[in-house]
């Protein structure tokens, strides 16, 4: 989902512990900065060391976690178990699967902005749930109070897959494999097929036929950003 409110599979296992643990004190800001290109730090897009830890993420994103559902008219905003019990299935599905928290929590940003109720898309492929999975079983919409085990199945199709399509664990295979390593650039194209069914290594700002800016506003959002004004034109 897009819309804007105001405000290779064995290195997988390698890819929380990746994250140099020098970061967990770094500041975030809420800039957003236009990346282009390939996704690399020698174009400009932002090196691991420069993400935020994942405590520094949520706390960033937390008052659009508490308020989003009511803003985008999606019903009542989470209240403060839905919270907790996002928080806690993203370190849970991180743990199951390897794949970074910090990664999970900015596609959940940018796919639902956190709200546990967030209605489900169909452009082809039904789209569910706080990750917006590929026809996930998680759901909550129109449903309160959301109960946990939603939230975990909500955030496990995104992260995990479903039996219908690749969830984050194997689009991260994917260009993992494909630059030989847990870099950078790995990520941003994993958000990019995440996105799109389709990466262009030369240019994440190639969206096919979904959200040009999908892999800018991801990296911009490991880096802190949540209601600065968007700059991005591919």
């Amino acid at each position: 989902m897009s819309k804007t409110i105001i405000f290779a599979l064995a290195a997988l296992a390698g890819l929380v512990a990746a994250a140099p643990t020098s970061i967990q004190q770094r500041a975030v800001a809420d800039v957003y900065n236009n990346y282009r290109g390939d996704g690399t730090v020698a174009a400009g897009w932002p090196d691991i060391s420069r993400w935020g830890s994942f405590d520094e993420l949520w706390n960033a994103n937390l008052p659009l976690i508490q308020q989003s559902c009511v803003w985008n008219g999606w019903g009542a905003d989470n209240s403060a178990d839905e919270v907790n019990n996002i928080k806690n299935a993203i370190g849970q599905v991180s743990s199951n699967t390897g794949v970074d928290n910090r990664f999970i929590l900015a596609i959940m940003m940018q796919e639902s902005k956190g709200c546990v109720r967030v209605p489900t898309t169909n452009n082809g492929v039904v789209n569910p749930g706080l990750m917006q999975s590929h026809n996930g079983a998680g759901s909550c919409a129109g449903v309160n109070p959301c109960p946990q085990a939603q939230i975990v199945q909500m955030i496990s199709d995104g992260v995990a897959g479903t039996s219908s399509g690749d969830g984050l664990k194997q689009t991260l295979a994917t260009t993992v494999a494909h630059y030989g390593s847990i870099q950078p650039a790995a990520y941003y194209a994993a958000a990019r097929l995440y996105n799109s069914g389709s990466v262009d290594y030369t240019n994440m700002g190639n969206g096919f036929t979904s959200v040009a800016c999908y892999a800018d506003d991801v990296a911009n959002r490991l880096t802190g950003w949540t209601l600065a004004n968007s700059n991005c034109s591919p």
